[in-house]
This record gives C-alpha cells, sequence and structure tokens, in this order.
C-alpha cells in the first residue's frame, strides 16, 4: 500500500506531466510534427486540390523514409473544402482547435486562405506555401505568412509586357467573381494603367460555376485581341469553348492557378494555342535539379498521375518547408521555426531560388510563359 507521501508524489508527478503537456508546442511530438491542409479534394476545382495533395506528399514522404527531420516524421492532415471559403472555416477550425496542427501548409484559393487565416492568424499559427497569388496574403505584411510563389501581379504584368510588346493593346478580362479573380482583375488593371492602357471589357462568372453566358455577352462585342482569364480549369474552358462558338478567336491567357494540366484535359484538341502564365520551373525540364528529384520520386510512387504544375509547387512548397523545419532544430516551436523561416536568404531549393527575410516573406518573383500544344502538352 501506498502511503500518504507516496500518494502526494505521484500526485505532483502528474501534476507536472500534465503541465509538461499543456506546455508542449501543439503538433509537435519526439517522434511527428502534424501540419494541416484544407483543400479541394471534390467539386469543380478537385484537381487543384489533388494535385496539390500529391506534390506535397511526395517530399514529404521521402523525407519521413530517410528519418524525418530531427528524428520527427512530417504528418500531413488535408481536408477537403470543395474550394467553398465556409467549409474551410470548419475545416480550419478543426485542423486548429481539435487535431493541434503545428502549421498550416498548402491551401488553395484565395477566398479559402483569406477565410483560414481569420482563425489561424489570432492562433499565431504559421501559414506556409499556400496555392495563391493574392496581394491580400502579401501586404500588409504578416509574420506568420510565407508565400513560395510569385503574386498574380508579377504574373499579369508577365502576361501584359509579352502582348503589348507586341502592339496587341485590345484587352479584356474573363475573372471569378470573388477574391481570387478580383485579385487578377487588379494586377491586370496595374499592369495596364503602367502603360496608359485600359481594359476594354470585363465578365465575370461565379466560384464553382461554368455559367458563362453573361461574359461573353459582355466580352464579345468589343472584340479584343486577347483575353486575361483569371478563373479555374472548368469556367475557363466554358467561356473559351462559348467564346468561340460566338464567333470571336482572340488569344486566350490565364493564370497559374487555373490548374494548367486539369484545363488541357477539359479542352482537349481545342485547348492548342491557349496560354497560361507559370510559377514553377517546366515539370518536363529533367535538367533542373529540384524538377529530377520531383520527377524520379512521382514515377517511384504509387501514384498514377503525369507530373503537373501544380504537384510540382505543392513539392516545392513542401521542401521549402522541410528545410525551414531543418533550421529551427530540434527544440522546434513556432517562434523558432519562423524565425528560421526568415533566415532562409538565397536558398536553393534545385534550381529554383527562395528568399525570405525578417521584413519579405514572399519568397519568389519567377514567372514563366507557356502553350498548350495540340496534343495536350505544354510548349515554354
Amino acid at each position: 500500500m501506498f502511503g500518504k507521501s507516496a500518494f502526494g508524489r505521484l500526485a505532483v508527478a502528474a501534476a507536472l506531466l500534465f503541465a509538461s503537456a499543456a506546455g508542449a508546442e501543439p503538433g509537435v511530438t519526439d517522434r511527428s510534427v502534424l501540419i494541416g491542409q484544407s483543400v479541394p479534394l471534390t467539386g469543380p476545382a478537385q484537381e487543384l486540390g489533388i494535385e496539390m495533395q500529391l506534390g506535397a506528399n511526395l517530399y514529404f514522404d521521402h523525407v519521413n523514409s530517410q528519418g524525418g527531420v530531427n528524428g520527427r516524421k512530417i504528418v500531413l492532415r488535408t481536408l477537403d473544402d470543395g474550394y467553398e471559403p465556409e467549409r474551410t472555416t470548419a475545416t480550419t477550425r478543426q485542423l486548429i482547435e481539435q487535431d493541434g496542427v503545428f502549421a498550416l501548409f498548402g491551401y488553395v484559393g484565395t477566398p479559402t486562405s483569406v477565410a483560414a487565416l481569420k482563425i489561424s492568424d489570432p492562433a499565431g499559427v504559421p501559414f506556409i506555401g499556400a496555392f495563391t497569388g493574392a496581394e491580400v496574403l502579401r501586404s500588409p505584411f504578416n509574420r506568420n505568412i510565407f508565400n513560395i510563389r510569385a503574386s498574380y501581379y508579377d504574373e499579369t504584368e508577365k502576361i501584359v509586357e509579352q502582348f503589348t510588346s507586341l502592339n496587341v493593346n485590345r484587352i479584356a478580362i474573363f475573372y471569378q467573381n470573388d477574391a481570387y479573380g478580383k485579385a487578377g482583375l487588379a494586377g491586370v488593371e496595374r499592369a495596364m494603367a503602367k502603360r496608359k492602357l485600359k481594359l476594354v471589357a470585363t465578365g465575370t462568372v461565379e466560384r464553382n460555376s461554368v455559367d458563362v453566358e453573361a461574359a461573353v455577352k459582355a466580352i464579345a462585342p468589343a472584340k479584343p485581341d486577347m483575353i486575361v482569364m483569371v478563373t479555374t480549369y472548368k469556367s475557363t474552358a466554358a467561356f473559351i469553348n462559348a467564346m468561340r462558338a460566338a464567333g470571336s478567336r482572340p488569344q486566350f491567357f490565364t493564370v497559374s492557378f487555373v490548374g494548367s494540366r486539369a484545363l488541357a484535359k477539359e479542352l482537349g484538341q481545342d485547348g492548342a494555342g491557349i496560354g497560361i502564365s507559370q510559377v514553377v520551373p517546366f515539370p518536363w525540364a529533367g535538367a533542373i535539379p529540384v524538377v529530377r528529384e520531383y520527377q524520379k520520386l512521382l514515377a517511384a510512387s504509387t501514384s498514377k498521375r503525369d507530373v503537373s504544375f501544380t504537384s510540382l509547387e505543392g513539392f516545392i512548397a513542401a521542401k521549402v518547408f522541410v528545410e525551414g523545419l531543418k533550421r529551427a532544430g530540434k527544440d522546434l516551436t513556432r517562434d523558432r521555426f519562423v524565425s528560421a523561416m526568415e533566415g532562409m536568404r538565397n536558398y536553393d531549393a534545385g534550381g529554383f531560388a527562395v528568399s525570405f527575410s525578417p521584413t519579405n516573406h514572399n519568397a519568389s518573383t519567377f514567372v514563366d510563359l507557356t502553350i498548350i500544344r495540340r496534343d495536350g502538352s505544354f510548349l515554354n
């Protein structure tokens, strides 16, 4: 039997153990670090979420097979939000308040990321590598947010620069009527104003919709020579087909968030000549080290999917995240992780340059322009 003093010692030990557990960093144990992701795994934008998750897990699984980071395996918990902000609010609450994740990683979309940040930011949870180039994640500066890709301002500037240099000045825009589309609209208007030009027409589509009739009626009569599209792959394909059916055949160009491979698949042979800006290296360019690494791990995986820009973006984001964990050290906390990320100056992720600082959390301005070929492959 235990005496009173023995019970007392047990009570004190239990209290200390509880206090230690309560003070532990969320999502971190000696053997693992839990991170959360909310993306569309169902619905009209599901290819974006599936590809982003795939690319991230390719790299995380590889790191885990080598023993993890500082002895910890990386666990990515992914929830489906259908690309709807209301659902993102619920999934983000679950990840932070119930699952207790260390950080949020690889979200897909502007409106969904905005919804998530309303919950994650007050909780002090790092938000890393979102699949969006919107300025709302960049300005004003936020210590918890790290953007790995170039911005929509960077992408739209590159597109407008390319065409106006060829004296293509009659430009219209077709955009999604939400935070994502409006971010793209702002970027195009900014690039046009820089050249003392104005858009000849605008048209919109609602998120997760392919009802493009009103947009075609608004844009086709203006007879633009080029249309910038800031939408996702299904609505983009519907718009292109509807414009052509209406007898309008301008040059169509869209930004990276569209989901390049999914768009090419949606359009089939009708996709020939459609332009897409990209924020990661060409996924078929085997001479680039990070692409070669990605190709090798994808080929060795159980996935039946081909290489793509979106899964490569997830892969690169995961690699940068892992580098941050390595630099944070064994005694992992959110604050140490953020400081480690801020110290990542001129990091070479394998032919893809990344730079953060205590005042700049935007890692890259890399933008490339590609064209869909008739067979659905890409030219760059």
